[in-house]
């Protein structure tokens, strides 16, 4: 099943929180500018999410990349843990994206991104469900056209 936008607003609006304005309201010891840039927030982040979620490819993956970039800096490629996967921004990036930075994938986080354990990826996999890339693991494209795929589960 595919997140809401809701699902999607809400934790935009909670990562923003706490990954950016907390801290920058840390800093600045509690000015009240920070106000109206949570309320700025919350419409982005309606905003964002309906791209997201409903938007034109190009349109999304744009706000995706943005996002990500943002609230995950660091000189090493993305690399969210397992469980990020099966969170609603997870879900959105993975039908939408795929994976944002990595053209194969483990088996784990296949799984993670599909909603099903390691060895039902290798299943998929040794049945030509999903594609394997040649220097291990499977192609992120493959996940996210399976996710696509009506029908596929959720978790």
């Amino acid at each position: 099943m595919s997140p809401t936008h809701e699902e999607v607003t809400e934790q935009l609006i909670r990562l923003i929180d706490i990954r950016l304005l907390d801290p920058l309201e840390i800093l600045v010891a509690g000015h009240d500018a920070i106000d109206p840039l949570r309320a700025v927030i919350r419409d982005r982040a309606r905003s964002w999410a309906t791209t997201i979620v409903s938007g034109d490819d190009r349109a999304a993956v744009s706000v995706v990349m943005r996002a990500i970039a943002t609230l995950y800096p660091g000189d090493g490629s993305f690399n969210p843990p397992l469980d990020w996967w099966r969170s609603p921004f997870g879900q959105a990036v993975a039908r939408r994206v795929g994976h944002p930075t990595a053209e194969s994938v483990s088996y784990a986080v296949a799984g993670a991104m599909l909603g099903i354990t390691r060895q039902g990826v290798h299943d998929l996999a040794s049945r030509d469900k999903l594609a394997r890339h040649p220097e291990g693991g499977v192609r992120s494209a493959s996940v996210r056209a399976r996710l696509l795929r009506e029908g596929t589960r959720r978790v």
